[in-house]
């Protein structure tokens, strides 16, 4: 049983109840120039160390070693040296190393993995703990490594090159409310009999599809993204829009690419229920590969996917034309998707990933 306290303390006529609280009562308290002097005065009386102890209201340990600090060499009239204590010397040694106190920044001593880290940040879009963990995996910096949450330390105190709004997901913030709509038909298998062993991420060869619009036009042209969910591997493709005949089109062109690997590599494609694809099923009926279709509205159940078009968004942003993106853009956003390392791969890149699957596969 739970026992508790009751305190009633009054301020200003009003009477508070304050529970019990938790917070052991310090047993230990810093000597102040006041306590110093007073042990000056004691001291110079001849009065012992328990004594000035008890005056002080500290332990007589505490009162011999702040004596020893304090200590200085005086010379007599006869030349003859001895040693006495003073207060305010004391003072001065206690606050400098009461500065000295503290963990030391490692900014002078790890300049060269601090730079990296600006550049990657700044440059290439990365993560801080991409890019430390990048460095460890690869041991490039030894020592001077620092870790990541000391990276958004000195982020946040202004110590390096890079900013807080250089961190897109760090001002990220969730305006969106919760809108409710009615249910729309699931095309297909429901996601409820997809294999445990796709939802653990252990064996590879498990896709997540989407769409993602540019400009709300109708004409305008769309992306096409799927994500391995094992490797986290992109591939994005442009298509005409956002209807079946477009899907079915890629489709073709992996089965092409892939040849009789194809269902090995693409074993599950874990969809929404949205119209382009009503279809998707039926693309891929001649190999041995299933398609699951989430719950309406439940962009969560395919995570990876919807994580990765986020990242797309930072080079392609929302209202933009698809139609006036360049390749070169498409292709600069895969490679990077593909190529940034991530801390649930062992800081390990997509790409990586990816080949040695696929390596894997060749010496069946």
């Amino acid at each position: 049983m739970i026992k508790w306290s009751f305190k009633t303390q009054s301020y200003g006529g009003l009477s508070m109840v304050q529970t019990k609280s938790t917070t052991n009562k310090r047993t230990f308290k810093h000597l102040t120039a006041f306590d110093r002097g007073q042990m000056a005065a004691l001291h110079n009386e001849g009065k012992s160390l328990q004594e000035i102890a008890d005056v002080i209201g500290c332990h007589k340990s505490t009162v011999c070693r702040e004596l020893k600090r304090g200590m200085v060499q005086q010379m007599k009239s006869d030349r003859t040296y001895y040693k006495a204590y003073f207060p305010e010397t004391a003072q001065i040694r206690y606050e400098n190393n009461r500065k000295a106190c503290g963990a030391k920044l490692k900014l002078d001593s790890a300049i060269d993995f601090i730079q990296f880290v600006e550049k990657k940040i700044l440059d290439d879009d990365w993560s801080p703990d991409a890019a430390c963990g990048h460095a460890k995996l690869h041991s490039t910096y030894g020592e001077q490594i620092v870790c990541t949450k000391t990276i958004y330390n000195y982020i946040d105190k202004g110590l390096i090159a890079v900013k807080n709004i250089d961190l897109p997901m760090k001002l990220r913030r969730n305006t969106k409310t919760k809108r409710i709509r009615k249910n729309k038909r699931i095309l297909g298998q429901s996601i409820e009999e997809r294999p445990a062993e796709v939802e653990q991420r252990q064996e590879f060869g498990h896709w997540e599809i989407d769409t993602v619009i540019g400009k709300k036009d109708k004409k305008d042209e769309v992306l096409l993204t799927l994500t391995e969910r094992k490797t986290r591997k992109e591939l994005i493709f442009r298509v005409d829009g956002k209807n079946s005949q477009a899907i079915n089109t890629i489709i073709k062109q992996l089965r092409h690419k892939y040849g009789t690997s194809f269902h090995q590599i693409l074993k599950t494609i874990t969809s929404d229920n949205g119209s382009e694809f009503a279809e998707l099923s039926l693309s891929v009926q001649d190999e041995k590969t299933t398609v699951y279709f989430t719950h309406p509205y439940c962009s969560s159940e395919r995570g990876t996917n919807e994580r990765h078009n986020g990242l797309i968004r930072r080079f392609i942003p929302k209202g933009k034309a698809i139609s006036s993106v360049s390749d070169v853009t498409i292709t600069y956003a895969e490679n990077w998707c593909n190529s940034l390392p991530r801390r649930i791969l062992g800081y390990k890149t997509p790409e990586e990933c990816f080949q040695e699957e696929l390596s894997r596969l060749a010496s069946l």
